[in-house]
């Protein structure tokens, strides 16, 4: 049979038509109540039930995956990238008290190789289930000779909703307020063009090298998936944040800027933060960063995370309750108090 002319130009609709006909089935498992429609229309359709909300407020965000697409290519591994997007955008408006409600993914590429498009919208659709988040639709452009051959770029949008007077704002904080650092599982999604420098250029490793501090190879470190705190924030909001009392004041995800610029985000004017260094594990790939890029201290905790993918603000009084609600949650939850908020002008620093 003879090639359709857009295809010969690179344009595969057919091939796209085909791939996409597997969807109903990857996306089920993220159907929530609320959905309506089908996959493949011209818009994703949600209805939120406002019986539920006195003054439903919806919080929204996008964003991609940066240079991270770099070592899925390198490794050939795609199944994790749609993850990590569903967990940012999550993590983005959990720190508002949001509940993530849907998600609409972009995939942009050369040619479409349905094996890769399958592991991408597969890792989307486990994440979008885990956080009880629905894929409602999206976008697939083939565009040739706009990509690199083997090369992609992928982007996400979440919307989610928060009552109005239960929303995380920081207008609470006050000095004296402790800092709790949960856990992350390493680079999540921020730092990657620094990162891919000094291992790759610097120290002319590959993603298959092993080093002696490191679990597995370096890229499946490099690949290790961002984690979500959305249903653990939700869980925490439920318990510590009820009626007049709000022990949970402020949270900030630790992505690009790190703890310099994104702690300020939520910080009151006359407040300052103050992360104390030490206080939790550093991940071991952190401190090989660190080292063979001879990247001074302060630029290391303004580009990564460190270690810590998500901050809170509490009480003082309610500090121990909290730590403890979150290991009682899941034991390989690790949580730290980090730090304190001080008297200032609503700035975060890292001290020894």
């Amino acid at each position: 049979m003879k090639r359709k002319a857009y295809a010969r130009a690179g344009v595969d609709i057919d091939l796209g038509n085909k791939v996409k006909s597997t969807l109903p089935g990857l996306l089920a498992a993220t159907h929530r109540k609320g959905v309506l429609g089908k996959v493949g229309g011209f818009g994703g359709l949600f209805a939120l039930d406002c019986r539920k909300y006195r003054q439903p407020v919806l919080v929204s965000s996008v964003d991609g995956v940066g240079t991270k697409l770099k070592i899925a290519f390198a490794m050939d591994r795609h199944d994790t990238i749609g993850q990590d997007l569903v967990n940012h955008c999550v993590n983005d408006i959990a720190v508002l008290g949001a509940e993530s409600l849907f998600f609409l993914d972009y995939l942009g590429t050369g040619k479409l190789e349905p094996r890769v498009f399958t592991q991408i919208i597969a890792g989307f659709a486990k994440a979008c289930a885990e956080n009880g988040c629905a894929l409602i639709g999206g976008e697939t452009a083939q565009m040739p000779g706009f990509y690199q051959p083997g090369e992609y770029d992928l982007s996400g949008t979440i919307v989610g909703v928060v009552e109005r007077n239960r929303m995380v704002d920081g207008k609470r904080i006050r000095p004296g307020d402790a800092v709790i650092g949960l856990a992350s599982s390493g680079l999540h999604t921020n730092g990657y063009s620094l990162a891919r420098k000094i291992l790759f250029e610097q120290m002319r490793l590959k993603p298959s090298s092993r080093l002696p501090e490191l679990s597995g190879s370096l890229g499946e470190e490099l690949l290790k998936v961002h984690v979500s705190y959305g249903p653990l924030i939700q869980i925490l909001l439920k318990q510590f944040n009820r009626g007049a009392t709000q022990a949970i004041k402020g949270l900030a995800h630790i992505t690009g800027g790190g703890f310099i610029d994104n702690i300020p985000r939520i910080l009151p004017r006359n407040c300052d933060v103050v992360i104390r260094k030490g206080s939790w594990e550093v991940l071991p790939i952190f401190q090989t960063l660190c080292q063979a890029g001879r990247v001074p201290a302060e630029e290391m905790y303004q580009v990564f995370n460190m270690g810590i993918g998500m901050i809170l603000i509490v009480s003082p009084a309610k500090v121990d309750a909290v730590l403890s609600f979150v290991k009682r949650q899941n034991p390989e939850h690790k949580a730290w108090v980090i730090g304190e908020v001080l008297k200032g002008r609503g700035a975060a620093r890292v001290t020894d």
